[in-house]
């Protein structure tokens, strides 16, 4: 039993797949600039916030980090409309794709500053520097440098778990290959083309994510900042 590939046929409608690709691209640089931000807040919070605020920055992070993506953006894209608020399907997938890395990022953030030794926060306060500024220059940006790998993992991931948007309709690459397949019925070559996309996607992010770390912690230490060192 052979297969006739028809790749010719389905190249005649990439335009629609890298529209779908873009898209992909866009969901998920802006989920990873949210959802850091969101991270690095919670990290803060969990460690220097009261105890009420820590006890709710941990209830949403096991929240998250214990129900399925998909569960959350039908809550987000079915449930907000329930309370009156009405939602497109692009910027549901955004919201759930940012509250979702928001979680895992909360987590890595926080590692990476428990991981910053006592003695330097001790010297830093000895040089009588403020509260947000041991935060920011002994705590935070050191544990950024150390868990950059795990956050550039994590964002990829992320990239490729925007599929699953696909379910609310959010035009999406995967969106794409399923609108296409049902025009064409050429499965077998459209997901092969869509896996190739992918793929070439998270090349692209992890290239991208090695420029930037190599451009903003090599600037650091050009500037006189010590490579933070684990604990002794």
């Amino acid at each position: 039993m052979s297969y006739d590939f028809q790749f010719a046929f389905i190249f005649q409608h990439m335009d629609q797949l890298l529209w779908g690709a873009l898209l992909t691209i866009r969901l998920s640089a802006l989920s990873m600039i949210c959802g850091l931000a969101v991270g690095i807040f919670g990290a803060i919070v969990s460690i220097h916030g009261s105890a009420p605020a820590r006890f709710a920055v941990t209830s949403y992070v096991e929240l998250i980090r214990s129900t399925p993506f998909l569960v959350q953006l039908f809550i987000i894209f079915f449930g907000l409309p329930a309370a009156g608020v009405q939602v497109d399907a692009n910027i549901a997938a955004l919201v759930a794709m940012t509250v979702n890395l928001g979680a895992y990022s909360t987590e890595i953030v926080r590692a990476g500053m428990m991981a910053v030794h006592p003695s330097q926060i001790e010297a830093a306060q000895a040089l009588a520097m403020t509260r947000w500024q041991v935060i920011r220059h002994v705590v935070l940006t050191p544990a950024l440098e150390k868990v950059y790998p795990a956050l550039a993992s994590q964002f990829t991931l992320m990239m490729l778990a925007s599929s699953v948007v696909s379910a609310i309709s959010a035009e999406e690459l995967t969106a794409s290959a399923n609108l296409l397949d049902a025009e064409t019925f050429r499965s077998f070559e459209i997901y092969l083309i869509v896996m190739g996309l992918y793929i070439l996607l998270a090349l692209l992010f992890r290239l991208s994510f090695w420029l930037i770390g190599l451009v903003v912690f090599k600037r650091r230490r050009r500037l006189g900042v010590a490579r933070p060192r684990g604990n002794r």
